[in-house]
């Protein structure tokens, strides 16, 4: 993605010189995490979570690593400032208007709206504050832990972020909350996971308008976002942490259907054809 020397966004709160402490459970891409590891410990003990996730340590950052972080945090301050362009676009058209959510960004731990965020849930949006909350380490853990490579990676995960303050904005995580008290928790899963994919439509979408609109969007970086779409599918994170796939417990999507719909909303950029709670969507 050519995203240098480009508008960084002006509503982000950055915390990483800031410590914290504590666990918050997000709905983001990568919540899933704590979710499966919940599933797998049985008690969601937070010390066991923190044992069996990788955790950074409380240290100072070499000069190489701080130069690192902060081309990083340039990076993502780039892809929201897009998100921001697209949407605001986007609602203009449907008559509404856009409110821009602020990107928290974070080293280790720190507050939210939703609790205490941590690095060991990985980013998440904060329906309660309507922000965004990442600690920039995930960037790399994307490269080493799933193997998803590229900065497009990364503004995938962004752009899915974005996508859940954009299902706030019309209303349906109010609808989904109202949900969650009147079935059990197999059949909220089945909603949570319409709900993840729609996201990651609406990231797809982005990444439609944001080629249209800006011509900064290359073929190879679609394909670095579905390889991180692939790797964060319940059914392979399931594999690879248990040795088996549980489908009722499934939150976020299979590997395939995330992959299916980014590059629907990418082919496409048609808002209405995102449903993904219809029936026979999938």
């Amino acid at each position: 993605m050519e995203w240098m020397g480009r508008r960084e966004s002006s509503n982000v709160d950055d915390r990483r010189g800031v410590s914290g402490g504590g666990l918050a459970i997000g709905g983001g891409v990568i919540g899933v995490i704590f979710i499966l590891a919940k599933f797998l410990l049985g008690d969601g003990s937070i010390n066991d979570l923190q044992q069996l996730m990788p955790q950074q340590q409380q240290q100072e950052l070499t000069v190489e690593q701080k130069a690192a972080d902060d081309k990083e945090a340039s990076f993502v301050k780039v892809v929201l400032a897009d998100t921001e362009d697209v949407w605001t676009k986007l609602f203009g058209d449907m008559g509404k208007t856009y409110t821009k959510p602020t990107l928290v960004l974070f080293r280790n731990s720190t507050t939210s709206g939703c609790g205490t965020a941590s690095a060991a849930t990985g980013p998440f949006y904060c329906p309660a504050d309507q922000d965004l909350y990442i600690d920039l380490a995930f960037a790399q853990q994307l490269k080493d832990q799933f193997g998803a490579s590229g900065d497009f990676a990364m503004a995938y995960v962004v752009a899915h972020e974005v996508g859940h303050h954009v299902q706030d904005l019309l209303g349906l995580t109010a609808k989904m909350q109202q949900i969650q008290q009147q079935v059990s928790e197999t059949e909220y899963n089945k909603y949570s996971v319409r709900l993840e994919l729609q996201a990651d439509f609406y990231a797809g979408v982005w990444a439609h308008y944001d080629q249209k609109m800006k011509n900064v969007i290359k073929p190879e970086d679609i394909n670095e976002a579905l390889t991180a779409a692939n790797a964060i599918g319940d059914d392979r994170l399931q594999q690879e942490y248990q040795g088996t796939v549980t489908p009722d417990s499934f939150t976020h999507g299979t590997s395939a259907q995330r992959m299916y719909w980014f590059k629907k909303g990418y082919e496409t950029g048609d808002l209405n054809q995102g449903n993904t709670f219809a029936a026979g969507s999938f």
